[in-house]
């Protein structure tokens, strides 16, 4: 099987993930623009991370046989330096039009402060002017209230809820979400958040419609084979393959292709990695032979 994360920090990740990932089916992975653990204190800190999504964490992925996309905006922890945040919101148009990046996001609120609010809309706007789909993050605290909320505001945008997807639901929140025509992410924790098996009950009560599974992973504790484990868990289960298949790949070639840069064929025609490439002269091999393998070989070694 084949299957896509729609939702992993690899910035924070190494290239043992990666080979991992490769092995394990993932070819397709979104990289949601996101916060240091620690607050980012000026303008060109964003710019170099926003860089770095849209030129060497593409490259790196396309080394071990994974298509990398992203998607651009101001996290709701870091809209709370307004200052900072309004500099960030001038810096936003020029990244968001790149050949990667498939949506806003992820925008929404953490503590759901006014400034949260504030910058929210703004991107939600931008997002409309540039006809992209938008990630929505949802708080973890008071996360019922807050996911009703960052659909509220949507609505008074009049963003068509087809092109949204609300991440970071729970057994709380998937029916409300659901009901009102949004695509609905969980995100598969070892620990926190949801748990695969979890995530396995979910699906034979809702269905795949509009169901999607992701790892979220990132500095902290998590796991980047989060969806190939759920997905054969719930195989294991008893869930259909193409309930699978549209939970762990096809909706979130669904939902992010509405941005017109994530396309099948940009991985099904990749059967040869050019391991001689480099990005600005540097390279992931640290000294080793530069190969061209096919994807079939790295699979089996």
């Amino acid at each position: 099987m084949k299957f896509i994360d729609p939702h992993i920090h690899m910035s924070s990740r190494t290239t043992d993930d990666y080979e991992a990932m490769h092995k394990a089916g993932i070819v397709a992975i979104i990289e949601p623009a996101f916060w240091l653990g620690q607050p980012r204190t000026t303008l060109g800190t964003f710019k170099d991370y926003f860089s770095s999504l849209v030129g060497w964490e593409q490259f790196r992925a396309s080394q071990f046989g994974i298509k990398h996309y992203c998607t651009i905006g101001l996290n709701s922890k870091e809209a709370n330096n307004e200052a900072l945040a309004e500099q960030v919101m001038e810096l936003l148009p020029l990244y968001v039009m790149k050949e990667n990046v498939v949506a806003i996001g992820e925008i929404g609120y953490d503590d759901q402060t006014a400034a949260e609010d504030k910058f929210f809309r703004k991107q939600i706007e931008l997002a409309k002017e540039v006809d992209l789909p938008i990630l929505v993050h949802t708080p973890h605290r008071d996360k019922k209230n807050g996911t009703n909320r960052s659909m509220d505001v949507l609505e008074e945008h009049g963003i068509n809820p087809s092109k949204v997807i609300i991440d970071h639901n729970n057994e709380e929140t998937v029916k409300m979400v659901l009901d009102r025509g949004y695509w609905t992410a969980f995100t598969i924790y070892p620990k926190t958040k949801m748990g695969n098996e979890r995530m396995v009950t979910i699906v034979k009560e809702y269905g795949s419609e509009r169901i999607i599974v992701d790892s979220s992973a990132d500095w902290g504790v998590s796991d980047p084979l989060s969806v190939p484990k759920t997905a054969h868990l719930m195989i294991e289960r008893g869930v259909s393959r193409e309930d699978v298949h549209k939970t762990c790949y096809a909706n979130a070639l669904a939902v992010y292709g509405q941005s017109g840069n994530m396309k099948e064929e940009h991985w099904n025609d990749s059967a040869l990695l050019n391991l001689s490439q480099d990005f600005l002269g540097n390279s992931v091999l640290r000294g080793q032979k530069p190969e061209v393998l096919t994807t079939k070989n790295i699979i089996e070694n």
